[in-house]
């Protein structure tokens, strides 16, 4: 018997937001990337657009800003179809894609810059 690995959707990242859609926005994911929902990202304070968060970056791109909640390919362009959660829920924490280096203290770090933003880490429960 095969086995089918089922990506995640959105039940299984989003836990809680508030009412109206309060709690995103649609913004533009900057060319170069192909990022999956559950992404916790970072906004460029120059010119409004996300990324991946970098914690390695000098500039703003290593400032947890919100968490993509659809999968959004940039590759050869811009893409403005970017959703992301920006303040007032409640995210799992096992949904969360990270950068391939980062540390626990940056983990923690950017988990604490989300909380400030309103948004909670939670672990599943």
């Amino acid at each position: 018997m095969s086995v089918i690995t089922q990506p995640n959707d959105l039940a299984d990242l989003l836990r809680f937001e508030a009412e109206n859609r309060y709690s995103r926005e649609r913004v533009t994911l900057v060319a170069g990337h192909n990022l999956t929902l559950g992404t916790v990202i970072a906004t460029d304070t120059a010119n409004g657009k996300i990324a991946p968060l970098d914690p390695a970056d000098t500039g703003s791109l290593n400032q947890a800003s919100g968490v993509l909640l659809n999968d959004c390919d940039a590759t050869t362009a811009d893409n403005p179809d970017a959703l992301v959660v920006v303040r007032h829920a409640i995210v799992l924490r096992d949904a969360l894609i990270w950068p391939e280096t980062i540390t626990a203290e940056q983990k923690t770090a950017a988990i604490a810059q989300l909380r400030d933003l309103g948004i909670l880490v939670r672990d599943a429960a």
